[in-house]
């Protein structure tokens, strides 16, 4: 039985744990390992080990101590008090000293009488069925061995009318291979063609998809439900759309196969309120080998509307080490959105908030990353390390922030998608509402301008006469959100003239 007492000195008060002096496992631990560890670690799901009964756990009690005072597991990488988030897997205070002091006492299993009934683990759709399931057209062969996997597969969108969507649920076709799931959506055809261009179903992508996503439906983690959204909000799908899945995948020592699916749900009537995003990137890196505490920041231009954040989706790649973003509004309040101190690129995915985070209009968001670019960094995929520049691939890096919104009204919310970074804020939103495109004076080069090296891999698809440039024409197919920040990219990126 879990105790608590008040510790008081001078005028500070707070509460320390106290466990039973002998905890067992049928009634102090199995529960914890039922609630925070059993949804991943058992048979047929991604953990590499059951922890369902006592012959799981007491073989590992002293593991089980270490992997989580550390916080390696339960993996959740956001840091606690930086913002409150929904569906938290951490242990409190009070179940990491029950699980030390049952290792300690030597893991005894206790009264069989003590031991609660087994959870019933969902199963099927957990929301009720779908009204489109969304399925990968043949299943994906995991190799054995090897590196972890990243492939996109496309799916084409039935729908003949734009449509909103409530809910989204990813059903993973094996658990035991399906690491995180992220799901884009593409109405400019280029991810089919790259899927159409390769050999074996799907293609590979590391980070981002390979192309300028027109918005997204989420993300999925083992242990996460699926994601419903308000009364009266919905996320925008144009009709002709394609869903681009990428599925982290992780080799278990023998050929795997899967064929997942995605749920949709859409809202009874045009919901009220569209899904938009925020975000911010910064894209000049250049982290020199050696560099263990490369910084960067940036920030957003003023919010032009009140909004309304729901989740929070950082980004960066291998030699990552720390990210934290927030608002500050115009009187200087911080508004603490995420806080990651051990960035792991394999745990990345969507924080969904407890409740809507409002942030008055006239804020800023804002956000900082640091890097770790040495030979003492293990997941550094340089050995020796190199310079680190922005990029799609594996030894490249990335330094982005978004998070999902909604506003009071569908005006608010074309200004908020007006706004420069609206295309990374937009990645896991939806597709922005129509007509968000705002017409200007442009001083677009005749000739184009010059794709860098760095966004070629992506730049170069909307590169229709091959001339190495991309001119008006050619940006005008580039999605209407991303079409101003790619330009300003690329006119900070243009070769400087010889003298």
């Amino acid at each position: 039985m879990k105790l608590w007492y008040v510790v008081a000195v001078g005028t500070l008060v707070w509460l320390t744990p106290v466990v039973a002096a002998d905890p067992t496992f049928n009634k102090e631990v199995a529960p914890i390992l039922w609630k925070h560890c059993a949804s991943c670690h058992r048979t047929g799901e991604v953990g590499p080990f059951p922890l369902l009964t006592y012959k799981d756990a007491a073989k590992r009690a002293d593991f089980l101590v270490q992997v989580t005072e550390s916080k390696q597991m339960p993996p959740w990488k956001a840091e606690t008090g930086y913002g409150k988030f929904a569906h938290e897997r951490k242990l409190t205070e009070a179940e990491l000293a029950t699980l030390k002091a049952w290792a300690k006492a030597g893991a005894p299993e206790g009264n069989a009488k003590d031991l609660p009934p087994l959870p019933n683990f969902p199963e099927g759709w957990q929301i009720g069925k779908p009204d489109m399931i969304l399925e990968m057209k043949e299943a994906f062969t995991i190799p054995a061995n090897g590196r972890d996997i990243q492939q996109c597969f496309v799916i084409p969108i039935p729908i003949d009318e734009d449509k909103t969507v409530a809910a989204v649920e990813f059903r993973p076709g094996n658990r035991s291979v399906v690491h995180h799931a992220i799901m884009y959506l593409d109405s400019s055809g280029i991810a089919r063609r790259k899927d159409e261009a390769e050999k074996e179903y799907g293609y590979r992508a590391f980070g981002g998809p390979g192309f300028f996503p027109t918005g997204g439906l989420g993300a999925w983690a083992p242990g996460t439900g699926a994601e419903q959204l308000p009364e009266g909000v919905g996320k925008y799908i144009r009709k002709g759309s394609d869903l681009v899945l990428q599925i982290h995948y992780h080799p278990t020592g023998k050929e795997e196969k899967d064929r997942s699916q995605v749920g949709v749900y859409f809202t009874k009537k045009p919901a009220e309120k569209i899904v938009g995003g925020i975000g911010l990137a910064y894209t000049a890196l250049n982290i020199k080998p050696g560099d263990k505490n490369y910084r960067v920041s940036t920030t957003t231009e003023p919010l032009p509307c009140d909004v309304q954040a729901l989740s929070a989706f950082p980004h960066m790649h291998l030699i990552g080490k720390e990210i934290k973003a927030w608002a500050e509004t115009p009187e200087g309040k911080e508004i603490p959105l995420i806080w990651i101190k051990d960035w792991d690129f394999n745990w990345q995915g969507s924080y969904y908030f407890a409740e809507p985070v409002k942030i008055p209009k006239n804020s800023r968001v804002k956000f900082e990353a640091v890097f770790d670019n040495s030979s003492e960094n293990p997941r550094n995929p340089s050995s020796p390390p190199k310079t680190v520049r922005w990029g799609e691939q594996t030894f490249d890096e990335m330094a982005l922030f978004g998070i999902q919104v909604i506003t009071d009204t569908m005006d608010d919310m074309k200004k908020v998608m007006r706004m420069r970074g609206a295309a990374l804020g937009q990645l896991l939103g939806s597709s922005p509402p129509p007509n968000v495109k705002k017409k200007g004076e442009s001083d677009i080069p005749k000739e184009g301008f010059i794709i860098p090296e760095r966004i070629k891999a992506i730049a170069s698809q909307y590169d229709k006469n091959k001339d190495g440039r991309l001119n008006e024409e050619e940006l005008d197919n580039i999605p209407d959100f991303a079409r101003d920040q790619v330009i300003d990219f690329l006119k900070r990126n243009q070769p400087q003239p010889k003298p």
